[in-house]
């Protein structure tokens, strides 16, 4: 029978053949305050502290795959942190054994054994990732489809504010690089009229402005605000709450649309496009479960020619490196814009982190995700499986 194997003089032979199952997990509970002080969005909603989960993938040959899952507090998804960890706690037993560097098997088993929770499975499949990109000798970026260029392009959330105050955010982050800002309405309509027109008039005609609504807008006063500004260079995005309402306001918006809460897996982005509901989507790590599924997602989109902001929910460190893979892997014409989480936020605790130069980011060079958290920083493990 012959023999498919590496030649034993490989050099990769004794990497490749190693004992990659997974033998440990550990769950670390983080807190990162904002350098703002708290970031506000539509209906009143905030946070002040970011509550984080990581999670740590131990193989029996020695390799440590990070990954990491932080809702937007409990109010923006069906998500929230502890129920991330108690997930994990459910969850993590089923990986015990697995090859941490099969993805696709990994990620059956994943949806066998827990239905939905993307949240939970999204840091085991970006840990998991990191794993095979140290056992291959690749950063994950190579792995997610090859690296584009030197840096890619950031935007700014503007948490809500007055509208005189919110022109004072975004003119002091375009005084630090960045060019694309997003812009948090959502709230009393007439407000969020003048939020976008002051802002506007504060930036650079070249400057890219999104007014993000995250849901708060009625029909009808999504429908007034559209109309309002439809003078202004000014992308709208998710302006209601289901699909069927955003569709309904798009129809009747002259402005390009963005849609980001209403993204939830890939039938919904062939949903959009056969309904030709949006010119920009988001895809988020953690909503769709993983990098692996985030690929898949980012794929379709460069086929079928759908621009993407390529972000996550929220995060520090080990989130902002996993989303500079999958943005720095993707066809520049189609990326329309990214972020950087661990810079909104005080508290760094991994060497190697992405750090933005201006308005732009670039994924490590280094294998994996090419992060190695400081473990003494993070405090005792909330639980273990092994």
């Amino acid at each position: 029978k012959k023999n498919h194997n590496l030649p034993p003089s490989h050099p990769r032979t004794a990497v490749a053949m190693a004992d990659h199952r997974i033998k440990k997990i550990t769950v670390y509970q983080l807190g990162l305050p904002l350098h703002e002080g708290k970031y506000s969005w539509s209906g009143g909603k905030s946070v002040t502290v970011f509550d984080t989960t990581l999670v740590a993938v131990e193989t029996h040959s020695g390799f440590v795959g990070w990954g990491e899952n932080c809702p937007l507090g409990a109010a923006y998804l069906p998500a929230f942190a502890e129920g991330t960890r108690a997930g994990l706690r459910e969850l993590g037993p089923s990986l015990i054994g697995l090859d941490a560097t099969q993805l696709g098997k990994l990620n059956e088993v994943m949806d066998h054994a827990m239905r939905g929770h993307p949240n939970v499975k999204s840091p085991l499949d970006m840990a998991c990732h990191d794993i095979l990109g140290q056992v291959a000798g690749l950063p994950v970026c190579e792995l997610l489809g090859g690296r584009y260029g030197d840096d890619y392009p950031l935007y700014r959330a503007i948490s809500q504010d007055t509208p005189a105050k919110m022109a004072e955010s975004a003119l002091r982050y375009k005084s630090e690089g960045y060019t694309k800002f997003q812009l948090k309405v959502g709230g009393d309509p007439d407000e969020d009229i003048e939020r976008i027109k002051q802002v506007r008039a504060a930036l650079a005609p070249s400057d890219v402005l999104m007014a993000d609504s995250n849901t708060g807008w009625l029909m009808h006063d999504a429908v007034r605000v559209c109309r309002a500004v439809e003078d202004l260079d000014v992308y709208i995005e998710q302006p209601c709450d289901s699909y069927e309402e955003c569709l309904s306001v798009r129809r009747m918006c002259r402005r390009p649309f963005i849609l980001d809460e209403s993204i939830n897996d890939i039938s919904m982005i062939l949903r959009l496009w056969q309904d030709r509901a949006a010119d920009v989507i988001n895809i988020k790590i953690g909503k769709l479960g993983g990098l692996t599924k985030a690929k898949q997602a980012r794929d379709l989109c460069v086929s079928l020619g759908i621009a993407m902001n390529l972000e996550d929910t929220w995060g520090g460190d080990v989130v902002t490196a996993a989303i500079a893979a999958l943005a720095h892997s993707t066809p520049p014409r189609l990326l329309f814009a990214s972020t950087d989480f661990n810079s909104y936020v005080t508290k760094s605790f991994a060497d190697g982190a992405p750090a933005r130069d201006g308005g732009r980011l670039s994924a490590p060079l280094t294998p994996g995700l090419g992060i190695k958290p400081r473990v003494e920083e993070l405090g005792e493990p909330v639980f273990v499986i092994e």
